[in-house]
């Protein structure tokens, strides 16, 4: 079951209460399912029951209650608990069936993945002044809403409504893509850095953590494909790991890791990574959240949003890619395609992302 799945399940499950006269509300057009928060449980979260208490006239907790045993009834999950004020914390039958729903579902959709009708049939009207940062973050904010079934259009004259804090100098000199980045990835309200910070290769700088993810997953699809297999989603195996390392953002995203005799991969900055340790949740958690990211981005004009969005994505996935390839002696199995098509999941999420803002995917980094 992906998210998309289950936030229509939670849907049917409010629908039905309110057609079994328990709940007496307006059905909301979409339900957000995240990651469970502090003191939650399980594999995803929603906070329906407390957005459905004031107009139910109804304690959240008693919403919750209502709506646990139909979603306990559905198919795919295995058990919802209450917990805090009437979060309602869901556990589905299985993690891997959950990896996999979600990999098929971003490679089905490619680039589209994320793309809503939450502002379909609206057309947003950007004023901003003649400011190079104003014009850039315009132009991302175009192709944003447009994920969202909108259209946006870009005018000069007031009262202006978008005007992010401009630029000290011509972000001109760092080149198209580093310039797209310095003015898009901070919050509108926050002066851009103009510096060459941008445009060095190493761990400090976000865009080129987001880039080299990119150029390293690509790179792990052309290592497959000598080796004879592809991507194909399915379970990744039984050695799955809650906690991310630190992510291996060496030289040359075409670069094979040493392999250690234990079955170790060792990095360019020198960690060990046990390829039998695959860190699931930490990536699962932003690819989920791929679609709410986006609407969010979309409803707020807020490209920045998607900047820092990649940016966890990639952080994410960069300790997963040790894992995808064998190591040593070991033949390609199906738990390698599996690594590889969520690893392309990830790098379908971070090029499709860095097109909306203007910057190149690089193949080779």
């Amino acid at each position: 079951m992906t998210p998309v799945e289950l936030s229509r399940t939670v849907l049917h499950a409010v629908r039905c209460a309110v057609d079994d006269g328990e709940l007496s509300v307006s059905v909301p057009e979409r339900v957000v399912v995240t990651e469970p928060g502090p003191g939650g449980c399980g594999d995803f979260a929603t906070n329906v029951a407390l957005q459905l208490a004031r107009p139910a006239g109804q304690p959240p907790l008693r919403v919750a209650e209502i709506l646990r045993p139909r979603l306990v009834g559905a198919d795919g999950i295995r058990d919802v608990v209450v917990t805090g004020p009437g979060f309602l914390n869901i556990s589905l039958d299985a993690q891997a069936d959950l990896v996999t729903g979600l990999v098929r579902e971003i490679r089905e959709r490619g680039a589209s993945y994320g793309h809503g009708d939450a502002l379909a049939g609206q057309v947003v009207a950007l004023r901003v002044p003649y400011e190079v940062r104003a014009e850039v973050v315009a132009d991302a904010v175009v192709r944003i809403v447009a994920t969202q079934g909108g259209r946006a259009t870009v005018e000069h004259g007031e009262p202006v409504n978008l005007r992010p804090v401009p630029a000290p100098e011509d972000p001109a000199p760092l080149g198209h893509d580093a310039s797209q980045w310095a003015l898009l990835h901070p919050a509108p309200h926050d002066r851009p850095r103009i510096t060459a910070d941008h445009l060095v290769q190493r761990e400090s700088n976000p865009l080129f953590r987001v880039r080299y993810a990119h150029a390293r997953i690509r790179s792990l699809s052309r290592n497959a494909a000598r080796l004879g297999f592809a991507a194909e989603p399915g379970p990744l195996d039984a050695g799955l790991s809650l906690d991310a390392g630190p992510a291996d953002t060496g030289p040359s995203a075409d670069a094979a890791p040493p392999t250690t005799a234990s079955g170790t991969h060792t990095t360019a900055t020198g960690t060990h990574i046990d390829s039998t340790a695959t860190p699931i949740p930490t990536l699962l958690t932003p690819l989920t959240d791929h679609p709410r990211i986006l609407t969010a981005a979309a409803t707020h004009r807020a490209p920045d949003r998607l900047a820092r969005h990649l940016v966890t994505v990639a952080d994410a996935v960069l300790p997963f890619l040790p894992s995808v390839l064998p190591c040593g002696e070991e033949k390609p199995s199906a738990a390698h395609r599996a690594r590889l098509a969520l690893a392309e999941a990830a790098g379908t999420v971070l090029a499709g992302g860095l097109s909306l803002l203007g910057i190149d995917a690089p193949e080779h980094l």
